[in-house]
Order: structure tokens, then sequence, then C-alpha cells
């Protein structure tokens, strides 16, 4: 067997990898909060046909000899570039300026709170007075809790930069609801998982024991009422790599179709 049959398929692989995640990126360019990803290639390894050899008092040295055998998928990195904000003048639509995120949590079966991050601030109100993101989830308040007043308590509410929320009374006296939102700052925010819906989950790599506890401490986040960050997707770049990946495939499938035609000529030759 051509060792450039199998280098081709793993480039195709690897190459078809790496058009999945472009595709990712391109339809989520209008994805509140969305942070694109990109695909690193490595070769797999070389098959040595001679070692490398030191001078001595004969010979000078030789450098080694070695075929590749292909390439793979090395990593696909999370890129949390901030996304351009878009006014949308909702007081309840919140963008993050800032490294942190925004903490949102529901109830488990055994009643236990389960935490994710986002940079989705399109947050609502729903009939309990219960701050909540577009799939039900409690917004996080800088203690842990979700954050819910009693109806007709406020006739509006307004959130301030440094997320304290402030609330109307029905004969206008403005008081401060000593409520607070929670943002959190991940020490590597690549080493988080994504888990759909503009979340993601805390892991092993991503300040898992500290970011939570992190909630109620001061940090540089400001939060603007009445807007969004949108995704950081460059439709531009992603087209060109596009080109590229589209390219480096149609490559590598020559390469099968050549090893295909060297191989049938080899059959032959017993004809």
């Amino acid at each position: 067997m051509l060792r450039s049959l199998n280098s081709g398929v793993s480039g195709l692989k690897a190459f078809q990898t790496k058009l999945d995640v472009i595709g990712n990126n391109i339809a989520n360019v209008n994805t509140v909060g969305f942070k694109k990803s990109r695909v690193v290639f490595e070769d797999i390894f070389s098959q040595t046909v001679k070692n490398a050899s030191g001078p001595n008092a004969n010979t000078g040295g030789t450098n080694p000899i070695q075929v590749g055998l292909g390439t793979k998928v090395a990593s696909i990195d999370t890129i949390h570039t901030p996304g351009s904000p878009t006014t949308t003048n909702i007081g309840t639509d919140l963008y993050l300026d800032g490294d942190g995120f925004f903490v949102v949590h529901k109830l488990d079966n055994a009643n236990n709170k389960e935490f994710f991050l986002t940079k989705a601030g399109n947050f609502m109100f729903d009939k309990d007075n219960q701050l909540v993101n577009q799939n039900g989830m409690y917004v996080t308040d800088s203690t842990g809790a979700k954050i819910s007043f009693t109806p007709g308590t406020y006739v509006s509410l307004s959130i301030n930069q440094d997320g304290s929320i402030i609330g109307v009374r029905p004969d206008g006296t403005p008081v401060n609801t000593n409520v607070k939102i929670g943002t959190v700052t991940v020490n590597n925010p690549a080493g988080l998982k994504k888990e759909g819906g503009s979340l993601y989950s805390l892991t092993q790599n991503a300040d898992t024991r500290t970011a939570i506890a992190l909630l109620g401490t001061a940090n540089n986040n400001q939060i603007v009422s009445g807007a969004l960050e949108m995704s950081n997707v460059d439709l531009s770049e992603e087209m060109t790599d596009m080109i590229t990946a589209q390219r480096g495939f149609q490559a590598n499938a020559k390469i099968i179709t050549v090893s295909d035609s060297v191989l049938e000529e080899l059959v032959n030759l017993k004809r």
C-alpha cells in the first residue's frame, strides 16, 4: 500500500473537520454571544528510513531520513475575542463590556443548582418577575441566587453599569433593590465547554473550583443595558478560510486519485 494513499485520507478527514467548523461559524454569524472556533492541524508521525549519525574522524554527520504519514486535527479552539455590541433599547438586554460572563442556573432532579456561563445577555422577566434567559434559566445574582421580585412592588426596573438593579415604586420613587447581577471572570475561557444555547459549562481546565465562588467579588466588567454582544465571527475571514480548506480538500483528493493510478499501473505490469 502506498503511504501517500493513507496520507491523502488523513488530509481529507482533517479538512472535512475544518470545513465543519467553518460552516458552524458562518451559520452563527448573527448568534448573540457566539464565539467562533478554529482548527489547528499537526502531523501524525513519520516513518524513519534512516537515523541521524554524528560526525567522526572518518566522515561527517548525516541527517535523519523520514517519510511523513499524514495529518490530524490537533485542537479545535474557541476564540473568546469580544463581539461587536448592537443597540436594542430593551432594558433587560445586557452587554457585558469586559472578559467576564453572565451566570445562569437551573435546578436538576435533586434540586441542586447547575450553573452555566454565557455572553448572551438577551434576558427577560417572566410572569412571576423572575429574570431568565431565552431558555428559562434563572439569571444569577452576586450571591448565587436567582433574581426575582414580588409582582406589583415596582412599576419598572433598570440596571446600572455595576449590575445593580434599580426599581421604581408605584409613587415614582427610585430605590436600590440591593440585588446585583453576578458576573465571573474565568482564568482560561478557552477551557470552557460549549453546551449549546450560547452556554458554557466549567471544566477541569477552566477555573472549576473558584469561578462561581467569585460571583460577589469586584471585577472590571461593566454592564451596558439596552445592548447585546453579537457573534465575533468575521465573515470575510471565514469565507477566505473556507476557500483555503476547499482547495486543501481537493488537493488531498487528488493525492488519492494519483495513488490509485499508480496502483493501477502496478497491477497492469503483470498483464
